[in-house]
């Protein structure tokens, strides 16, 4: 099964091939530009490099968040783009779960991305024999809140902490990612799904838009 795995959820632009879970080659690029101006260009200088074009992917995966707002419109929307005009079938993962997949050890996965004033998007996971399930459901909430409910709730568990938040600074392998959605797609029974972004918090825009709303109705 040839995979087409797309992430635009942070600066780099990244774009895999895949055939099951076997990385064939993966492009990854921190240029300063825009993905709306990398993103294509990049899909079909490894389409070339593999020999093959969009007729020939089985499966299309992409990152749904959270992340950049913008970075991930392009994603997802190049993604439908694709599964409608050839019929190939598409799975979203979320970015908390792709970092979980770089843990193969059995156990917990605190798997964290940092959103600015010591915030961040959560979600724990656990892993037993490569098989991943939800333990806390994605949420935005304090690093400080983290913390805490990991040390009431599982302080006699053994924790592996994964993203760009708490002890870590990684960026999301796209092997994962792709990984993550071949066993979702398995799973599913072969089955794609309509893909949408995961917004675990208001756009930055809105919620200063909405704060100036409140100001102007009380002044």
């Amino acid at each position: 099964m040839k995979i087409l795995c797309i992430d635009t959820s942070s600066n780099l632009c990244s774009v895999a091939i895949l055939d099951n879970t076997k990385l064939e080659k993966k492009i990854e690029l921190n240029n300063g530009l825009t993905h709306s101006e990398t993103l294509m260009p990049t899909i079909q200088e490894i389409l070339n490099s593999c020999k093959i074009t969009l007729k020939d992917i089985d499966l299309l995966v992409c990152d749904i968040g959270p992340g950049s707002f913008t970075g991930l419109r392009i994603g997802i929307a190049t993604v439908k783009a694709f599964s409608d005009s050839i019929n190939i079938p598409c799975i979203g993962v979320t970015s908390l779960e792709a970092y979980a997949h770089s843990i193969k050890q059995d156990g917990l996965i605190c798997s964290t991305i940092d959103c600015k004033n010591n915030n961040c998007y959560f979600c724990l996971f656990e892993c037993n024999s490569n098989f991943y399930t939800i333990v806390e459901e994605p949420k935005a909430t304090s690093v400080d809140d983290v913390l805490n409910l990991l040390k009431n709730k599982y302080s006699n568990k053994t924790i592996y902490f994964v993203g760009n938040c708490i002890n870590c600074s990684d960026f999301i392998n796209i092997e994962n990612l792709g990984i993550a959605g071949y066993n979702k797609f398995i799973k599913n029974n072969k089955l794609g799904e309509d893909i949408l972004p995961l917004y675990l918090k208001k756009p930055q825009a809105q919620i200063q838009l909405e704060k100036k709303l409140i100001e102007n109705s009380t002044s």
